[in-house]
Formats: C-alpha cells, sequence, structure tokens
C-alpha cells in the first residue's frame, strides 16, 4: 500500500508586515526588496501565538476538507524549525489541541525540507503498516527567530502554517516517490546559533542577536538551486517520468530568483510554476503545503495531475516528492 492526499488545508495569520514597513525598520526600499526576491509582504502571528497554533487551525481545514476526525489519526508528523518548546513536540501540542487521542505524534526539525522530509516520513510509516491516517504539518512562527535589524534577512521570512490528510490507498497512486538529501558540512550557510546546547539561553544570547536566522545570500543560493534541479531530476528519473508530463511543479517558496532559475534549468513553463511567495514571504516547512492549498483553491490541478515538490533548506537539506492528486 501506499499514500495519497485527500484533504489540503493552510492558515495564515491576518497580521502583515509590507515593504513600506521595513523601509521604517532598516536600510531598504519597497522596489529593492522586490527586485531581489519578489516578496510584497509576510504575515505575523500575534505575540503570545505558538506554531501549534498555527497548525491547529491548518490541520482543522485539512481534516475538514478530508471528510477525517481527530481520533480516526493514526499519525501526526510537524515539519519544524520553531517549535513551541525544546520539549515536549509541537506534534504532541497539536495532539492535544485537536483531541486526535489515538494517533502518535512527532516533530521534524529539517528546516525549509520540513514539509517534505514530514510527508516522506508518514508515507514510510503508513507503507510499512503502521497507520492508514496521518496529518502532515508544516508550520513555523520564524518572525521569533528574525533579526529585523539585519536588512538582508529581515525582508524574507514570514509566519504561516499547511497541512496535508494523506489516506493508505494502493501502491503506485498518490505519493509515487520522496528524495531526500542533507550534507551537514555546508551548515553555516543558513543557522541561528543561540539558544541550543552549544550556546544556552540567556540575556547575552539575545543582545548578540544569535537567536535569529544568520544566512549567506549569495552562496546559498547556488546551492539551493543546483540542489533543487538535481533532486527534481531525480524524482523524475525514478519515475520514468518527462518533464512535460508535469501538470504543476511547487517548489519551496523562498526567493523568486531561485524559483525562476529552477524552473528554467528543468525546462518548465513559467505557467506550470505555482508562485505565492509575493503574499507570504519564505515560511520555511510552512511554505510548500501552503502553496498546495493555495494551487487547489485557484484551481491549479485537478485530480489525477502529476505534481512535482522540491524545497531546500539549512541543514542543509533539500528534496522533492512526485505526487499523483
Amino acid at each position: 500500500m501506499g499514500s495519497r492526499m485527500i484533504g489540503l488545508g493552510m492558515h495564515a495569520p491576518p497580521k502583515t508586515l509590507t515593504n513600506k514597513t521595513l523601509e521604517t525598520m532598516v536600510d531598504t526600499s519597497d522596489s529593492w526588496i522586490l527586485e531581489r526576491t519578489g516578496i510584497k509582504l509576510r504575515r505575523l502571528a500575534e505575540p503570545g501565538s505558538a506554531t501549534s497554533d498555527l497548525c491547529l487551525e491548518a490541520s482543522r481545514r485539512a481534516l475538514a476538507d478530508a471528510g477525517v476526525s481527530p481520533s480516526e489519526l493514526d499519525i501526526i508528523v510537524v515539519g519544524t524549525c520553531t517549535p513551541d518548546m525544546p520539549l515536549p513536540s509541537t506534534a504532541c501540542f497539536l495532539q492535544m489541541k485537536l483531541g486526535a487521542s489515538r494517533a502518535f505524534a512527532l516533530d521534524l526539525n529539517a528546516a525549509c525540507s520540513g514539509f517534505l522530509y514530514s510527508l516522506s516520513t508518514a508515507d514510510a510509516m503508513i507503507r510499512a503498516g503502521r497507520g492508514k491516517k496521518a496529518l502532515v504539518v508544516g508550520g513555523e512562527i520564524l518572525s521569533t527567530v528574525t533579526d529585523y535589524t539585519d536588512r538582508n534577512t529581515c525582508i524574507l521570512f514570514g509566519d504561516g502554517a499547511g497541512a496535508v490528510v494523506l489516506s493508505e490507498c494502493p501502491e503506485g497512486e498518490g505519493v509515487l516517490s520522496c528524495h531526500l538529501h542533507s550534507d551537514g558540512s555546508l551548515w553555516e550557510l543558513i543557522y541561528a546559533p543561540g539558544c541550543g546546547t552549544i550556546h544556552p539561553c540567556g540575556p547575552e544570547i539575545v543582545e548578540k542577536r544569535m537567536h535569529a536566522i544568520r544566512m549567506a545570500g549569495n552562496e546559498t543560493f547556488k546551492q539551493a538551486v543546483t540542489k533543487m534541479v538535481e533532486v527534481s531530476l531525480e524524482a523524475l528519473k525514478h519515475n520514468n517520468v518527462e518533464i512535460s508530463e508535469v501538470a504543476l511543479f511547487v517548489p519551496h517558496q523562498a526567493n523568486m530568483r531561485i524559483i525562476n532559475a529552477v524552473g528554467k534549468r528543468l525546462g518548465i513553463p513559467g505557467e506550470k510554476v505555482f508562485i505565492n511567495l509575493e503574499r507570504y514571504g519564505n515560511t520555511s516547512a510552512a511554505s510548500v503545503p501552503i502553496a498546495l492549498a493555495e494551487a487547489r483553491e485557484e484551481g491549479r490541478f485537478k485530480k489525477g495531475d502529476l505534481l512535482l515538490l522540491a524545497s531546500f533548506g539549512a541543514g542543509l537539506t533539500w528534496g522533492s516528492a512526485l505526487v499523483r492528486m
């Protein structure tokens, strides 16, 4: 048996951070941000919100879309790098808030690749007979780890959550394959050094903004394009599928230049590439499931279509999935 997506849902906080507002915070401009990233605004969670709160709203919508009650879930996997707490897992908080008492729950931290890592894990568990229905969520409150004095990174990140309900199905339908990779030797390209065991939390950590994301932009761009192209081609080759057979390419929404470069190298027409980056910014693990939910809402794919998903994130991590909807 394999697994297929039977429900999609997303949630973005109503509060926005526009480029015009960022102009008052750092040395930047609306035109500079648009030219380099393609982002117009980001969503920000209200102070006191937890990542599991955003995940809860997205999960409720996905479950309603699937016609599945929380009590039917066997597995909950949450991809996040901004958990509610170091322990317990955000997935356990989500399980409690949903009332999904039958499900076992776990978190995965693969940064922006978190959703595809979580999708692959849940799909493998269903294939292994560990359950028939799974909830896979990508959720982040990146505003809590963003340095709003760093003009190179504060323009990028937003908050949100997206969720998918998986159900057991015959082999050859639904999730056809997932492909995951990582390279820890390149960890310094994207990282947040503070509030771990190397640099435990303390006043000096926040004062030096060590809790916030740091990124080597130019080298990250090169790696992102190369790895997302490679892993996308890996998925196509594994399934003996040509790029022309893909109805929609749903990449991680990190940067417009990255998305355009990947699409060009893959040879996929622009109208087959889904982009909602301008409305949300980079929401890390939430970006692909949010994009999936919006793409379905906009009628960008139909039942039976092949979708190619790809992501890249800190770690470094990268991955892809080929899915028949």
